[in-house]
């Protein structure tokens, strides 16, 4: 009994198991669907915006620069977790090799972090832009823009290798069955056999440093901008500046309101059913709504979409235009 006991504290686990997906087959066949759909729609809008942003002139400033990384962040983050998720739901296949689960954790924060870094340059950018109108292009000039966005994806980078490295370093050595649909900070850290309390520790405090950091700046910046548009006297540059900002305040509610609840606390307050709706919210949700907001509150960003839409459809048009004989065989059209 005792050589069997020593033998189970001694085995690793070298996989894990997705378990926060339902197993009934019509439900996973709806949540297929849905989840599907939802993907497609992301890729398809920030894509869109990503193409608009590199081929409208009219879009080529500090403010879309730092839009079109954001959509970048919204092709990567659901990308790490949904295509796993939908082959769990199609082939009830929810196994997930160690290596595995380490680089899906690892790049979810990494596009986290990122995003949370990005979003605190895009409300200094905002507040250049309305406290500082004259000397904008000078202050945000491409070069800075070009280092802060690397720097952004930087801090990230190293935000998540610490963190991956806190956490697989610790020993797994009794369930492999993670509560979640993807592999997170507090699922797996809940099936450690090691303790865990300074690893939790460090990950608050740093965590809590860097977040709190990029929401100081976040803060300082839009207050700032709210006392400008307050003194302003025309109610057209009040409506036209918070239009600016408007869009971008509201990623930030959506974005800060969700990774906090998920992030910052103890493990001890996990609870499985609450984060995967909370995780749905900010790792699926706010990635397709992102270019929604900024395509429906944007009126420079509708036109620039237009303008692409209309390129595509007058290429659709003139190939179609073309004899089937030119285009099978490749050869010149003459007038």
């Amino acid at each position: 009994m005792k050589g069997t006991m020593q033998r189970v504290n001694l085995s690793t686990v070298s996989e894990f198991v997705l378990v926060g997906l339902s197993d009934a087959l019509e439900v996973r066949f709806l949540l297929f669907m849905l989840f599907l759909i939802i993907y497609l729609s992301t890729m398809a809008g920030n894509i869109t915006i990503l193409v608009a942003i590199g081929t409208d002139a009219h879009l080529l400033n500090p403010m879309y620069f730092f839009l079109g990384n954001l959509s970048l962040l919204d092709i990567l983050c659901p990308t790490v977790t949904v295509p796993k998720m939908l082959e769990a739901l199609l082939l009830e296949n929810k196994v997930i090799s160690f290596t595995g689960c380490m680089l899906q954790l690892f790049f979810l924060i990494d596009v986290v972090g990122t995003e949370i870094f990005l979003l605190a340059v895009m409300a200094y950018d905002r507040y250049v832009a309305i406290c500082h109108p004259l000397q904008y292009m000078n202050i945000m000039s491409m070069k800075l823009c070009a280092r802060l966005a690397i720097g952004t994806w930087v801090v990230g980078f190293f935000n998540s290798l610490l963190h991956t490295s806190l956490i697989f370093t610790l020993s797994f050595c009794g369930s492999n069955e993670v509560d979640q649909y993807y592999c997170d900070i507090p699922p797996v850290l809940a099936l450690s056999c090691s303790p865990t309390y300074s690893r939790e520790l460090v990950t608050l405090l740093v965590a809590g440093v860097l977040g709190s950091s990029a929401f100081v700046v976040t803060l300082i910046s839009y207050s700032y901008i709210l006392s400008a548009i307050l003194c302003m006297n025309s109610s057209e540059s009040r409506h036209k500046a918070f239009s600016t900002c408007g869009s971008h305040l509201t990623v930030v509610c959506l974005f800060y309101g969700t990774t906090i609840c998920t992030y910052v606390r103890p493990s001890s307050t996990y609870s499985p059913s609450r984060d995967r709706i909370v995780s749905m919210l900010y790792g699926i949700l706010t990635p397709l709504l992102n270019p929604i907001i900024y395509s429906l509150r944007n009126k420079e960003v509708k036109s620039a979409l237009r303008r692409v839409i209309s390129q595509v459809r007058t290429a659709l048009t003139r190939q179609e235009r073309l004899p089937r004989s030119l285009v099978s065989t490749g050869a010149p059209a003459t007038g």
